[in-house]
């Protein structure tokens, strides 16, 4: 760190029902940033996602932070920055307003069908991962396993209604946002003003940590990637 210099402080919050752990490969440099790992916390009885946001946003103890947040966690921390000043806002592998996301989830908004997702089976990962018939197939739920944090089914129903209902007409256009162009759940086709990630998976916080972590200080510091990485990266 240069003199005068001070430490600019890095909170993530991570994706659905994921735990911190999700972010164990992204090392900042310690001498530039301080990462603080953010965790979800079961809502209260009718607790709207402003109000939700509005009480994760106190455990924000610096000011002109920077905010990360994968997935649904992405939709988190732009709530979270209306109540907070801010350096700045990045959202990985999420959305930037209602209209990037699927017609699938649209359609599960407008019609109600969100509610009978069986968010329950989330108990049966365990007995899931026993009984993989191919070697794929238990790899992804030995992932599952090892960071899904919480299997609360009144968490799950609650981020998965808010998740699809989530109402941003305009977003902010400093939103810093980065999405990788084989992301299943929010495919790239319905992604506008992006930094996209070629190869670059809905769980690309995982691996794909490399890119991260080489691309990541530059962003936080300047909002823009290095410039051997400015081509080719934008849509």
């Amino acid at each position: 760190m240069k003199n005068g210099e001070e430490l600019i402080h890095v909170y993530f919050m991570p994706g659905m029902a994921a735990a911190s752990s999700i972010f164990e490969f992204i090392n900042l440099p310690e001498d530039q940033f301080k990462m603080h790992l953010l965790e979800w916390e079961i809502p209260g009885r009718e607790e709207g996602l402003v109000e939700y946001s509005k009480r994760i946003a106190v455990e924000i103890k610096h000011p002109n932070a920077v905010l990360i947040g994968v997935s649904f966690g992405g939709v988190i921390v732009q709530e979270m920055a209306k109540f907070l000043d801010l350096r700045r806002v990045i959202i990985i592998s999420s959305v930037k307003c209602h209209h990037e996301l699927p017609p699938r989830m649209k359609f599960a908004a407008k019609t109600g069908l969100f509610k009978w997702i069986p968010t329950g089976l989330v108990d049966y990962v365990d007995y899931f991962e026993k009984i993989a018939f191919s070697d794929f197939l238990k790899k992804r739920a030995k992932l599952y396993k090892q960071y899904i944090s919480i299997r609360d089914k009144k968490y799950l129903d609650w981020a998965i209604k808010n998740m699809v209902t989530w109402k941003c007409e305009k977003p902010d256009e400093e939103i810093i946002h980065i999405h990788g162009d084989e992301d299943v759940v929010f495919p790239i086709k319905n992604i506008k003003d992006a930094i996209i990630v070629k190869g670059g998976t809905h769980i690309m916080i995982v691996n794909r940590f490399r890119w991260f972590n080489e691309n990541l200080p530059e962003l936080i510091r300047t909002g823009k990637l290095k410039k051997k990485n400015k081509n080719k990266q934008f849509i």
